[in-house]
């Protein structure tokens, strides 16, 4: 049985969440405040919290935060009940690391849907029988001593991102290097007239988010999930220290950054000079090979059109005309929701 910490200081609400989730199988511990909750968490170590924001003595935040920095209590699936709605607090919540926000009033089904989604979510990610913290936390400190970039998001906490969901908006202060365990998410830049750009799309075992991380400045872009995904994160005194003492993985992050600035520069060349037929064909490409590279080629590239005029550069209009003609030309196969290259070397070597 699942053990749930739920901090709320209205007694009511308190009460008749707690019934809520027992009667769905759930033990249920019950504090006041904050301060009262990390002490029941460090007595009893839950399976996941169910937290309100606006509380006395400690707020949700500050538990969030206490709750990351503490080794006992890392890694616990943490959820905010909160009746603010606004963007920045509810970015405040998501960039501390908290993984779901229901606003109140909520419904009972969305409770619960959050709840066994993030139980289910983290169940895979728990150490195996046997293995102590202390050995756990060995393995990890050997792991990042390697120079193996992967190595850095082992002991890190994993957080769900819904599709859609804003991970940073350009401008935010770059306070950690991300790493996409499952998902994509893609970084786009925004005209003044509201149109938009992406610059990277970031799938499984990708680092993004280390450019202004190594320059010292705010995000030059936002980045946004394509997918519900979920993403590790890497603070940045962590990445910086590892980067510093060890050679291997700075040439890693140098290489990393160089095929950035040369892709950028292609972009930049293509956008300027090639046909909306050429840069579209090397888009499809360059998905397809990302695709081929995880085994998923067969699927099709799963991508709104509005996504991948944006990354060609074009209108989404435009975009379809040339799709259409790829299609009737056998080079893709079109769904509503898919494209599948049925020819990469044609459009790859194709002149237009």
């Amino acid at each position: 049985m699942a053990t749930i910490l739920l901090i709320e200081d209205h007694q009511i609400i308190r009460e008749n969440t707690a019934q809520l989730l027992e009667l769905a199988g759930y033990a249920v511990l019950m504090a006041e405040n904050g301060e009262q909750g990390v002490q029941l968490a460090l007595a009893t170590r839950p399976d996941l919290v169910v937290c309100d924001i606006m509380m006395p003595v400690l707020d949700g935040y500050g538990v969030l935060q206490i709750f990351n920095q503490h080794p006992q209590l890392t890694g616990v699936p943490f959820i905010f009940l909160t009746a603010k709605t606004d963007q920045a607090d509810r970015r405040r919540g998501m960039a501390l690391g908290a993984d779901d926000y229901l606003s109140k009033p909520f419904e009972k089904a969305d409770l619960l849907s959050a709840v066994s989604g993030r139980l289910s979510r983290f169940q895979h990610l728990k150490p195996e029988p046997g293995l102590s913290g202390e050995q756990l936390q060995t393995f990890l400190d050997e792991a990042q001593q390697t120079g193996d970039l992967a190595s850095l998001s082992l002991d890190r906490k994993p957080h769900l991102i819904r599709r859609k969901q804003d991970i940073y908006l350009e401008g935010d202060e770059s306070s950690r290097l991300y790493f996409v365990q499952s998902g994509r998410v893609k970084t786009v830049k925004t005209t003044d007239s509201g149109k938009e750009l992406i610059v990277g799309l970031y799938g499984p075992s990708e680092f993004f988010g280390y450019l202004p991380l190594l320059q010292h400045t705010p995000h030059c872009d936002s980045a946004i999930a394509v997918d519900e995904s979920e993403l590790l994160y890497i603070p940045k005194d962590d990445f910086m220290e590892l980067l510093l003492r060890n050679s291997a993985v700075g040439q890693q992050f140098v290489a990393l950054l160089a095929g950035k600035v040369s892709g950028q520069a292609e972009l930049l060349l293509a956008m300027a000079y090639s046909s909306i037929r050429r840069r579209v064909a090397d888009t499809l490409v360059q998905l397809h090979e990302q695709q081929t590279g995880t085994g998923a080629a067969d699927a099709g590239i799963q991508l709104t059109r509005d996504d991948m005029a944006a990354m060609v550069g074009t209108a989404p209009e435009s975009l379809s005309r040339t799709l259409n003609e790829f299609k009737q030309a056998g080079l893709v196969a079109l769904t509503p929701n898919t494209i599948r290259v049925l020819e990469p070397e044609k459009l790859r070597r194709a002149h237009w």
